[in-house]
């Protein structure tokens, strides 16, 4: 008989779109422990303004589940998918979730950067430049990478295409 793991870590799971208050509540229903971080905005429309409550990080939720309990969050509807890392579902540090939560706690202004931020390095996996080791430039809409010959001080920008994917390269020698 196979052992599982009864030792609980957070987890990333990805919801399907615009679902993560539906997965908050499944996730409530199974008594699986989960944060959704959101925060509370004032939308604004031609004839009126009106607070809404929305995810932080849209499209996804976070659980704080052994293994059974993250296979059995799998079998929701809202829920897509667990968040994996080099094969095996990714756990995310407790502090990292402690400190969002502090973070989240403190009533100032802020913005959410999808994507990378501008200064990462980057080996481009798919896509047509595939296999070329860059710096992201603009964090933004519009992806730029720049490839760079330092001895020369000089760089190469292109914009990378959407269809591109990377991995962060974590220590260049």
């Amino acid at each position: 008989m196979e052992s599982i793991n009864t030792t609980k870590s957070w987890f990333a799971l990805y919801t399907k779109p615009r679902c993560e208050f539906k997965a908050s509540k499944e996730l409530q229903e199974i008594e699986v422990d989960h944060y959704l971080p959101s925060v509370t905005i004032i939308k604004q429309w031609s004839d009126r303004k009106k607070k809404i409550t929305e995810p932080l990080l849209r499209g996804y939720i976070f659980i704080y589940a052994d293994e059974r309990e993250r296979m059995i969050s799998l079998e929701r509807e809202s829920i897509v998918r667990c968040i994996f890392d080099h094969g095996r579902p990714a756990k995310i540090p407790e502090w990292q979730i402690n400190n969002l939560k502090l973070f989240l706690s403190r009533k100032s202004d802020f913005s959410v950067n999808e994507g990378l931020i501008p200064g990462v390095k980057v080996l481009i996996n798919e896509g047509p430049f595939e296999g070329v080791i860059g710096t992201i430039i603009d964090g933004g809409n519009e992806r730029s990478i720049a490839v760079s010959i330092d001895l020369l001080n000089r760089s190469v920008v292109a914009h990378l295409p959407k269809e591109s994917s990377f991995e962060l390269i974590k220590n260049e020698e």
